[in-house]
């Protein structure tokens, strides 16, 4: 049986959630006032490119990445960008921007007939690429932190960063195992491929 360490506490008033490691990114801003949090974003990466391990992910996050130390990386390392969540390969969380602030996570991207994603929603990273499966143990993590989110925020929608960025954006990719997400633990729904619309905390296909 897969065990996973430790659990995903409450999201406190600050927007920040026990139970998962504190990196506080300086890649956010406000929501524009009134503004909800209503939408949740997958995202998949890997630093360097489908190499695993290590602070790369970290280290670009709060804009520390060297640009000498992979060729890859002088592609990237000028970018300012956050994500609210990062899920580790072996089920570690990181969170790096308080639910109640703007991550820099969507870019250009449209739900629904909405622009700038950014403004309405939560950017979860999974340590991963396009081309190899994700770990037991990020699937379990991913459902426990979206059974938290969606407690505490009124989420309508589950996409994949190509869901909302079409034509530019992959990730999560098609190793990502959307029906993970009902299939481990207790988490109900019906199970065709996402984006998922969220009623009453049921998770269902569009």
């Amino acid at each position: 049986m897969i065990s996973l360490p430790g659990a995903a506490g409450p999201v406190r008033s600050d927007g920040w959630l026990e139970g998962a490691r504190h990196i506080e990114s300086p890649n956010y801003d406000e929501r524009p006032e009134g503004e909800s949090v209503s939408l949740i974003v997958v995202h998949a990466i890997s630093l360097p490119p489908a190499q695993f391990g290590g602070e790369d992910i970290v280290r670009l996050f709060t804009n520390r990445l060297d640009a000498a130390a992979h060729p890859y990386f002088a592609q990237i390392s000028h970018l300012r960008v956050s994500a609210h969540f990062l899920v580790r390969r072996d089920g570690e969380l990181i969170q790096f921007v308080s639910c109640r602030q703007r991550a820099w996570h969507a870019g250009l991207s449209f739900w629904q007939g909405r622009s700038r994603c950014n403004d309405f929603s939560l950017g979860i990273e999974l340590e991963g690429c396009d081309d190899l499966p994700f770990m037991d143990l990020q699937y379990l993590r991913l459902l426990q932190l979206l059974r938290r989110l969606c407690v505490h925020y009124p989420i309508t929608a589950l996409v994949g960063h190509s869901d909302i960025s079409p034509g530019r954006k992959t990730d999560p990719g098609p190793c990502f195992d959307w029906q993970r997400l009902a299939a481990i633990g207790n988490f109900p729904g019906t199970l065709p491929r996402a984006p998922w619309r969220i009623e009453q905390g049921q998770v269902k296909s569009r």
